[in-house]
């Protein structure tokens, strides 16, 4: 019979002094584990249904390492092996469905998840994320509890070292938990882990990912991408654009950006675009935005909402240089990538 278990990660991170978990590493979480693999976990760890995280003592150690090479799964196998010899915190999470993570190591499995293309965004359940995940201190000694950050920064002053302190958040970067091939960044701390980043994806220094959003690939980002946005191969969004997420504003409508796409510097959107459309440098296009559509020979057809134009195809929004009305009119060309860029 075919199992059905939907992600099991072993993983290496931080707790405070309390053992309560600050973060989680994940070296190669499995997505949909092979039956063999999912019933050998357990199997060992007496796991009958449910979601389920897991310390990782000394014991289960080289029982699972066992059980996972004989299932096939060499890779989570030797990871195992090499956790053997650290003192660090060490757990496993294995989810049997996909339900809201319910902590600190199942939030962070997700996120791992998107990261490493397993899952694209919107694929996987993050209700309630935000609750889960701690706002901790990133430091150049790793992630700490903001109550014990003060104690922390006396003892590397006596020491005569120097705790440097580059974000208080709950999310971490990207690039310091999993690097996707194919890929450039220009600022690492401006894409968050649980971003997704097809391959081919270029972030030029002002652009920005969030989590459960990102790209197919190829793409040039030199804007912000917020979360529960995705963006499809071959769209540029230009220096200083903006997407409107479901967490800023944009309520239950998904936005989303087609193929070969063009946000304009400044341009925002708060729609979904379909292929092939284009947004004037400096406009910004809400749902609620008074649009005038215009036929091909340039006369108006009617005023409508932005809204009604959600999804369209080959679309070019415009604002009259004389009137200062925004326009639609159909898109006569479409956005080519320089494929040099984009061969990462």
């Amino acid at each position: 019979m075919k199992d059905n278990t939907y992600s099991i990660g072993f993983g290496i991170g931080t707790c405070n002094s309390k053992g309560d978990w600050l973060e989680v590493f994940y070296p190669k979480p499995l997505f949909k584990p092979s039956t063999a693999v999912a019933a050998a976990v357990k199997e060992t760890l007496h796991i009958d249904g449910g979601n389920h995280s897991l310390p990782l003592s000394a014991t289960h150690l080289p029982i699972l390492a066992d059980t996972l090479l004989r299932a096939g799964a060499d890779e989570q196998a030797e990871i195992l092996q090499r956790f053997a010899t650290t003192g660090r915190p060490l757990t496993v999470v294995v989810l049997c469905s996909d339900a809201p993570p319910q902590s600190v190591p199942e939030a962070y499995l997700k996120l791992h998840l998107l990261s490493h293309r397993l899952v694209k965004p919107h694929e996987t359940n993050l209700e309630g994320i935000f609750s889960r995940l701690v706002n901790v201190a990133w430091t150049n000694q790793g992630a700490i509890d903001l109550t014990e950050l003060p104690q922390r920064q006396l003892e590397a002053r006596l020491k005569g070292e120097f705790l440097t302190v580059s974000c208080v958040d709950k999310f971490p970067k990207m690039t310091d938990y999993v690097v996707p091939a194919g890929i450039r960044i220009a600022h690492t701390a401006r894409v968050r882990l649980g971003a997704y980043l097809g391959e081919g994806t270029t972030i030029m220094h002002e652009g920005f990912v969030n989590f459960n959003a990102g790209t197919q690939g190829p793409n040039m980002i030199e804007g912000r991408i917020s979360a529960g946005v995705f963006v499809h191969q071959g769209s540029d969004l230009g220096g200083g654009s903006s997407t409107m997420g479901t967490l800023s504003g944009g309520g239950n409508i998904v936005i989303s950006v087609g193929e070969n796409c063009l946000l304009g510097a400044n341009a925002g959107i708060g729609i979904p675009l379909g292929d092939r459309c284009t947004v004037e440098a400096g406009l910004y296009i809400t749902a609620g935005t008074k649009v005038a559509l215009m036929d091909d020979s340039g006369q108006l057809v009617e005023h409508i909402k932005a809204r009604a134009l959600a999804g369209k195809s080959d679309l070019l929004f415009r604002r009259n240089s004389t009137n200062g009305a925004v326009e639609c009119l159909t898109n006569k060309s479409a956005v080519e990538l320089n494929t040099v860029l984009h061969s990462n």
